[in-house]
């Protein structure tokens, strides 16, 4: 029978072809003596608030709608609706659709520097086991040092792999994307340089407040 609370907040029961300019971007994040994701992410419990939650106890999935805010250790990830399935040895997987018109989003610190990965897509695919985040459609990756951007890589579809800092950008077709279709783009900034605001295409996300997504 499902069961919808105001503002949920759920604890689990347990903790194509890729242009060559892609490679380049998979250095840029995984460059020489830079750090990768945050260590203590993988150990810590998957927290989750929401306006309503659905829990099936039989399937193992839970789903959670209206301004969802998931967050694991350093990770957040935001969106309008989250639902969340759990195999048989305890590992979560969830599936982040934004609202319509907007994107959902994820937040993460890199282990022992002041920097960040952040990303936007109309769906996100977390693999909690595998610490991989899939963003599809309209999708924008970007590395923060401090509050400033570093890198940007748009495209249809992005994989990122947070354990290595290793991604891969699929323009696809991307039929009324503002950001251009069937192209993937790409801003680098080198290692040795200063991060510049050049125009990523959309501005930074705040941390205040609790939102499904942007557009």
């Amino acid at each position: 029978m499902p069961c919808i609370l105001p503002r949920a907040r759920f604890v689990p029961f347990k903790t194509s072809y890729f242009p060559r300019l892609l490679l380049c971007a998979g250095l840029a994040l995984a460059y020489a003596g830079a750090a990768h994701a945050e260590k203590g992410d993988r150990q810590q419990p998957m927290n989750i608030e929401a306006d309503a939650l659905r829990y099936d106890d039989l399937k193992q999935v839970s789903i959670f709608t209206g301004n969802v805010v998931l967050t694991r250790g350093t990770i957040v990830i935001k969106g309008a609706r989250i639902e969340v399935r759990q195999d048989p040895q305890g590992y979560q997987q969830g599936v982040v659709t934004a609202a319509e018109g907007q994107r959902a989003s994820f937040r993460q610190k890199r282990d022992g520097e002041d920097e960040f990965v952040e990303g936007e897509s109309e769906t996100i695919e977390y693999d909690g086991r595998a610490d991989v985040f899939k963003l599809i459609k309209n999708a924008q990756l970007r590395r923060l040092r401090g509050t400033q951007v570093s890198d940007v890589v748009t495209g249809n579809v992005i994989q990122y792999n947070s354990l290595t800092d290793v991604f891969t950008v699929d323009g696809g077709a991307q039929k009324g994307s503002p950001q251009g279709g069937g192209r993937v783009r790409a801003t680098l900034t080198p290692r040795s340089a200063a991060p510049t605001q050049a125009n990523p295409g959309v501005p930074l996300r705040s941390d205040d407040g609790v939102s499904g997504g942007r557009k």
